[in-house]
């Protein structure tokens, strides 16, 4: 069995103290490659570093909307630029968030168009954040998709169907993570089930939203098996078969990873 976890934050505390065992759990798990997210300009290199050191990870380069006032892009020239390193395979995370509102929305809101920029110029896809924030999402990436086109995923998909299958529409990926085990969830689960499994990745946001039964603690890497259970009684079929399906479309949806996941490049 061979898993994928395409969005976590090994340089975020709780990770970064003890990224050997953490990963050297994952292999064990049977995690074949971790996608590290950088979320601020100082990230970035952090992430890099990560990704030339450890063959299994690698990474993308964002600023994320919490940071889009202090520190959002201006153009996508930086980031286009970075992206040109091979260990990097997304641009983001990147979007919008109205339930902390740490960023003015107007900021976020050009801090994300630019990335769509830089992911167009790049040819790398979009990670999308969103919170609180579905229908202005969903304008940008439609609005801007209409313009010119480029591939994403939305990430931590927890909202509705409606949401989901637009996005599915757009040719976007879900990332599915450890919200889909809550007991709370039924409602996602519901909406997973009816979505294709096609255009699910598997995600841990580590070292957030630990899935059960790990419930309380430091999530990591190795826990997307967890996930992956449940996903597959979901949809009822076999865990190989969630395994295998979605590590296809993550080298499908990661273009630069398909050597690493084994899968045809092109």
């Amino acid at each position: 069995m061979r898993l994928v976890d395409s969005h976590c934050h090994l340089d975020f505390p709780g990770l970064a103290e003890r990224v050997e065992e953490v990963l050297e759990r994952a292999r064990a798990a049977g995690v074949v490659l971790v996608v590290t997210i950088a979320t601020t300009r100082a990230g970035w290199d952090v992430a890099l570093e990560l990704a030339e050191r450890h063959p299994e990870v690698v990474c993308a380069l964002g600023i994320h909307p919490h940071n889009a006032s202090k520190e959002g892009l201006r153009d996508a020239a930086p980031l286009v630029a970075a992206a040109c390193h091979p260990r990097v395979v997304a641009i983001g995370e990147v979007g919008l968030d109205y339930h902390y509102d740490f960023a003015e929305r107007e900021d976020q809101l050009r801090n994300f168009r630019i990335h769509i920029e830089a992911a167009r110029a790049s040819g790398l896809p979009l990670v999308v954040h969103t919170r609180d924030a579905d229908e202005d999402t969903l304008a940008v990436l439609e609005e801007e998709m209409a313009r010119a086109p480029f591939a994403g995923e939305v990430h931590c998909y927890s909202h509705s169907l409606e949401f989901g299958r637009r996005v599915v529409e757009l040719g976007f990926y879900l990332g599915i993570g450890g919200i889909l085990t809550f007991r709370r969830s039924e409602p996602l689960r519901q909406a997973v089930a009816a979505l294709p499994l096609e255009r699910m990745v598997l995600e841990t946001d580590a070292p957030y939203l630990a899935p059960v039964p790990h419930r309380g603690r430091t999530n990591e890497p190795a826990y997307v098996v967890e996930t992956a259970r449940v996903l597959a009684q979901i949809k009822g079929v076999e865990l190989a078969t969630v395994a295998r399906t979605t590590t296809a479309n993550a080298a499908a949806l990661l273009p630069r990873t398909a050597a690493l996941l084994g899968a045809p490049c092109g």
